[in-house]
This record gives C-alpha cells, structure tokens and sequence, in this order.
C-alpha cells in the first residue's frame, strides 16, 4: 500500500507521464466454434466480473489446457467472443505445460503453439492459438496525443520499488474502444514486484 501511495503522490505531480498497471493471470479467448464444442451449441456465458477494457470481462466458466509435459485447470474465459481462439500463458506456465509458445501482439497467432483445450461438453486440439502476451499499454486516442506516442510504437516503462527497473518493449495500442491500462504477465509482475493498480513511468 505504501508504494502505491507513494506512485500516486508521483502522479499528481507529473500525471501525463504515468499509467494503470494491471496483472493478467493465463485465460483464454474463445471463437463461437469452439465455445460451442466447448460448452454447447450458443452458449451463454456468466459474467464474472468486468477487466479494464470497455465491454470485456472475465468469465465464471473456465476450461483446462494440456501440454505435451502437464495440464492446467481453472483457465477462466474472457468474453466477448473473439474471431480466433487465442490462450494467453507466461513463459513460467508454458515451461510447465511443455509448449513453447512465441511472445506476441494479440491477434497475431499464425504459427503460434499447438494446445489442447478440454471444456465441460468437449475437447479441442488447437494447431496454433497459444501466446505469451507482449507487454502493452492500451490508449485511447486522447491519451496518445497527451504522452506523445504512436499505435504499436515501443516504450520504455519505469518501476520503483525494492525490485525496480526498467521494462523495454512495451507496445502501444491505440484504438477508441480502449480505457488507458497498461498489462503484464505474471511473470513480469513477480519479477518487478507489482500487484497491480500501482502507477508506472512511461519514458519514450
């Protein structure tokens, strides 16, 4: 707690400079074909609670993943349903899975891990589909003009603390369906001290 406080007396002081941070544990996205295999022909699915992005939220189904060396239970959905079945894990998780899945922009999964998916009514044997999420900071057009940076640009992001650094390769995304939220993986949470909703510097 103290060290969010001490990100938001920094905050006041140089607001246009700093962003949410937020934690994404492994989830899943799923395309209406595979929600249907997974769970039953137009299935609805139960909020679970809303994620920082406008119209998106984590659901209460969950399914498991199964790697060539282990499985992993309990992976929620998030909705709504996307074009393209995509599973977000960390490098941490893959090792433990088997799979060794590219680290990549949401969306870009051509040529990305094989994985297997089990849901309550059926199974899917993905041939791509499984990433590691690159680190990223989600702006509406307003925030870009304000920190002067361009969609899909690469940032530095500064963060204090006894296990403070720099993280570099953070991409920008611009779109007007986008509430200002930069996302890391667990892997770089743990490795930089961060549980989320603190504030970070971000440095061009």
């Amino acid at each position: 707690m103290d060290e969010i406080k001490a990100h938001n007396i920094e905050l006041v002081q140089e607001k246009d400079q700093f962003v949410p941070v937020s934690v994404s544990a492994r989830h899943i996205h799923l395309q209406q074909e595979h929600a249907d295999i997974l769970f039953g022909k137009n299935y609805t699915f139960t909020k679970h609670r809303d994620i920082s992005q406008p119209g998106q939220y984590s659901c209460v189904e969950q399914v498991t993943i199964i790697g060539p060396k282990s499985k992993m239970e309990r992976i929620r959905v998030v909705a709504p349903l996307r074009k393209q079945t995509q599973i977000e894990v960390s490098k941490t998780d893959a090792i433990k899975l088997g799979v060794n899945p590219p680290v990549r922009h949401s969306g870009d999964l051509k040529g990305s891990a094989t994985i297997t998916v089990v849901g309550p009514r059926g199974q899917l044997d993905l041939t791509e589909g499984c990433i590691i999420a690159d680190r990223h900071i989600h702006m509406s057009p307003a925030d870009a003009d304000k920190f002067g940076v361009n969609d899909h640009q690469k940032v530095k992001v500064e963060v204090d603390g006894e296990k403070g650094g720099l993280m570099y390769g953070v991409t920008i995304r611009v779109s007007d369906r986008y509430a200002l939220d930069m996302h890391i993986d667990t892997d770089d949470a743990n490795a930089f001290g961060i549980k989320g909703q603190e504030y970070l510097k971000l440095i061009k």
